[in-house]
């Protein structure tokens, strides 16, 4: 695991021990934590999971190309073109997108994108070690949100507009989510699981694509966010977590 902070590996190490606990059979030991990125030179695949900004990504994956000239590489965005990513880290032949859901031990789902400028083959290289790891791979197509969540947003943004219009408390809406349609999850807590700053990235990406204000985040979660009330991660968001 390459951190590109001393900031990023320390915040790594301190919650390794919570995510290993969620998956079988995890290791502490498999795991280096490093920032060095000469480690990963003879790797068959690096996977970047870093900001939703097309800028940030390119610069850790144009990194990646060079450390690790003979890896796949893949992209965890949930919101941004893979293609473009590809063309502005100069990767295009060996990026992938490998979109996966939280919490990640958790849900099988793993959305593989392989854009017209890849290499096919390393799309079924990252889908066959999709499944070695017990996950379930699906090719989708190079779009923003691409499946799940173009699908999923609309949907979490109408329950804000909801208790924006009525005010409902959250928990409410939730439960009648949870309940009447045995949700595992209400819409605003998975928002606030989501991220709300990530939430309102992938609206911006699915209004530049439709033009359609139901996919652009409510100015409530824009404004949560300007609070810095991202949800879960920042402690507050439309719950408060301790």
């Amino acid at each position: 695991m390459i951190g590109r902070s001393t900031r990023s590996v320390e915040t790594a190490e301190a919650r390794l021990d919570k995510a290993l606990g969620r998956v079988e059979e995890g290791r502490r030991e498999a795991i280096e934590l490093t920032m060095d990125r000469s480690e990963i030179e003879g790797a068959d695949l690096v996977v970047e999971a870093v900001a939703e900004d097309v800028d940030v990504k390119a610069e850790v994956l144009g990194n990646a190309g060079i450390a690790a000239p003979e890896a796949d590489l893949a992209t965890t965005t949930s919101s941004l073109g893979v293609g473009v990513i590809g063309e502005a880290s100069r990767t295009s032949d060996s990026l992938v997108g490998l979109h996966v859901f939280n919490p990640v031990p958790d849900m099988a789902l793993v959305e593989v994108c392989v854009p017209e400028a890849a290499d096919p083959s390393a799309g079924d290289r990252i889908e066959a070690w999709c499944r070695s790891v017990g996950k379930t791979p699906i090719r989708v197509p190079d779009t923003p949100g691409f499946v799940v969540n173009r699908l999923l947003f609309p949907y979490l943004f109408e329950a804000v507009r909801l208790i924006d219009r009525t005010g409902l408390p959250a928990g409410d809406v939730d439960t009648c989510m949870t309940l009447g349609l045995s949700h595992p999850m209400g819409p605003l807590a998975l928002l606030d699981l989501v991220g709300l700053d990530v939430a309102v990235a992938i609206g911006e990406a699915l209004f530049e694509e439709t033009g359609a204000p139901g996919d652009r985040a409510p100015g409530t979660i824009v404004e949560m966010v300007d609070r810095g009330h991202l949800g879960r991660k920042s402690g507050r968001g439309f719950y408060e977590y301790g």
